[in-house]
């Protein structure tokens, strides 16, 4: 199935008001998978779409700071000033309240994993696109990456064990109780939260674009000019409902992307925090 479900999303002909007798076919999980570009050409096997809309995303990422960054000067002109305003959000909103003064070394850092990951999201508003983290191998990899610096700065600051012990055995606990809670510690740091993490992302990615499909499938699959006056009239006035119903998610798609890319951002904060915290 073709990524490009919003544009024309059910077999020609197949509509409710009609006597041609087809029925209503949903979009399915086929509808991330789609086939590679250029797979017809002998000896190449194509090339993956989420490869290119990544790029494309990694792309508009360096040319937005690039074109934040050119000229800089004390006093900041308006584009200086709109870059100045986003690494400002980053550090009043999200490094200073979980890591404090000692989290600004980092805002660079997540200033990137922010605009990256919002680039990544939004590649799903380009018609007949998905959006890269639908995918759950790139959010995946995201993931791994603050699971590594987690556990690299935490052994830095802490030292091997020290930072391991921290983790499982939480201080001021009695010691019996440990015997519940460490099992339960190993569990969260080393395998629920890089997963959640992950999937947290993924998730929301995922299901907003297959509900867009759901709108766009129900507004075409209703829509039937070819009918008598009658139907034809209620068809245009039920997809109508319908396109009315995609605009709308549409709009709160896009404050989803923008609040998943802060919740990712937030939470990988609090995870490097937990890595510093012991050794200040």
């Amino acid at each position: 199935m073709s990524a490009d479900v919003r544009i024309l999303a059910a077999e020609p002909g197949c509509h409710l008001f009609g006597d041609n007798g087809c029925g209503f076919e949903a979009p399915t999980i086929g509808m991330f998978f789609p086939e590679p570009w250029f797979a017809n050409i002998p000896g190449s096997t194509g090339i993956d779409l989420y490869l290119v809309l990544l790029l494309v995303a990694v792309g508009a990422v360096l040319l937005l700071w690039s074109w934040f960054s050119r000229k800089l000067s004390l006093v900041p002109g308006r584009r200086q000033s709109v870059g100045e305003m986003l690494v400002l959000f980053i550090r009043d909103n999200i490094t200073r309240p979980t890591m404090g003064a000692k989290g600004d070394s980092f805002i660079p850092f997540m200033t990137g994993i922010f605009t990256l990951i919002l680039a990544m999201n939004f590649t799903g508003l380009i018609p007949g696109m998905l959006p890269v983290n639908s995918n759950l191998a790139f959010t995946a990899m995201f993931a791994l990456v603050i699971y590594v610096m987690t556990i690299v700065i935490g052994i830095k600051h802490q030292g091997g064990w020290g930072y391991f012990r921290n983790q499982i055995f939480p201080p001021g606990m009695p010691k019996w109780i440990y015997v519940l809670v460490t099992p339960i510690e190993i569990l969260s740091v080393f395998l629920i939260r890089p997963v959640t993490h992950a999937l947290r992302l993924f998730a929301t990615m995922f299901a907003g674009s297959l509900l867009l499909g759901v709108f766009a499938y129900g507004g075409w699959y209703m829509l039937n000019l070819s009918a008598e006056p009658v139907l034809a009239a209620v068809s245009v006035v039920y997809s109508g409902a319908a396109l009315l119903g995609y605009i709308a998610f549409f709009v709160f798609e896009i404050a989803i992307m923008l609040i998943q890319a802060f919740v990712f951002t937030l939470l990988a904060s609090l995870y490097l925090n937990q890595s510093l915290e012991a050794a200040h």
